[in-house]
């Protein structure tokens, strides 16, 4: 079994944290191989929720930023893959809304999971828009879904 819980992003383990993404194929769209900004990422997160086992072990997270009385975005979800189709991502849907209730939750899926969302309560929104920023100035790939 886990447990879910909030947690600040800036003291969570990055490495633990880039171990879960990429358990997760959630690395193929985030910038893991650049260990400071993954770092900056999760320090910028407002509302962060982990699911442990009762060992510790991390298997998954919510990372969103919210202004806890309209809208959360959900920038990220996260299972390791060994537990997925177990109920812990929509347990991280649930702690994540219930950490800002009077906020509509918001997120972009990944194209692989398109149809989880609906299945755990989410409504198709059409008129959704991005704009991708400049790549840094190092060179790393701006944000991807």
């Amino acid at each position: 079994m886990w447990t879910c819980e909030q947690v600040a992003g800036a003291e969570l383990d990055v490495e633990e944290v880039l171990a879960l993404y990429r358990a997760s194929t959630l690395a193929e769209r985030r910038p893991v191989a650049d260990v400071e900004r993954f770092a900056r990422m999760l320090a910028g997160a407002n509302l962060v929720v982990v699911a442990r086992e009762e060992d510790g072990r991390l298997i998954g997270i919510s990372r969103a930023i919210t202004d806890g009385a309209y809208a959360t975005y959900l920038s990220d979800l996260a299972v390791d893959a060994s537990h997925q189709g177990r109920g812990v991502g929509r347990d991280l849907v649930r702690a994540t809304g219930e950490a800002a209730p009077q906020a509509t939750l918001i997120l972009l899926a990944a194209p692989a999971a398109v149809d989880y969302y609906p299945h755990i309560g989410f409504t198709r929104h059409d008129s959704a828009w991005t704009l991708q920023g400049p790549s840094d100035p190092e060179g790393h790939p701006s944000p991807e879904v």
